[in-house]
């Protein structure tokens, strides 16, 4: 039987980006509130978590691949203080500026290779972004359904509204 995903941006979503153009450093990753909320509802409903992040200070050489390691490292450690685990992690280091790719959103490449790795039902799966860019890879990619929400908001009202949802 092939799983359900939930796939979350990272920075307005899972973490708190005010004032910051880009989180790469440890020490700005901040929760958001009502996070650990939702996850768990959508873990406790059987839905694989899943991030897809664009990471263009990379391309554009403002930070490295290893400094996002870093901060998603942060970010599993802060959640397995709460007992959740993100299934899987991906970014695309790219920015159009720099060079064209498939993964960075709106294009659906991450979720696409997601939904490969993992067999993922992307007619039973979703994405909560905070731009309209992620809303375009998850409508690209084929989910059920895109939530945009205002960044650094708390996901709760979507993740009720995602485990409440029949078929």
């Amino acid at each position: 039987m092939p799983n359900k995903a939930v796939f979350l941006d990272r920075d307005g979503v899972i973490n708190n980006d005010e004032g910051h153009y880009y989180i790469y450093r440890p020490e700005d990753f901040i929760l958001n509130k009502g996070i650990i909320e939702g996850l768990k509802m959508l873990k406790d409903s059987g839905f694989m978590l899943i991030i897809v992040s664009n990471q263009g200070g990379v391309a554009k050489g403002i930070y490295t691949e290893e400094d996002v390691k870093r901060v998603h490292e942060k970010m599993q450690d802060d959640l397995a203080g709460y007992t959740l685990k993100l299934d899987a992690v991906y970014f695309c280091p790219h920015h159009e500026s720099v060079s064209d790719c498939e993964c960075r959103k709106p294009k659906p490449g991450m979720i696409l290779k997601a939904i490969q790795e993992y067999s993922i039902d992307p007619k039973s799966s979703y994405l909560i972004g905070d731009s309209q860019r992620d809303i375009e890879a998850g409508n690209r990619a084929g989910l059920k359904q895109s939530f945009l929400i205002e960044k650094n908001s708390s996901i709760v009202p979507e993740c009720k509204q995602i485990t409440e949802t029949k078929g």
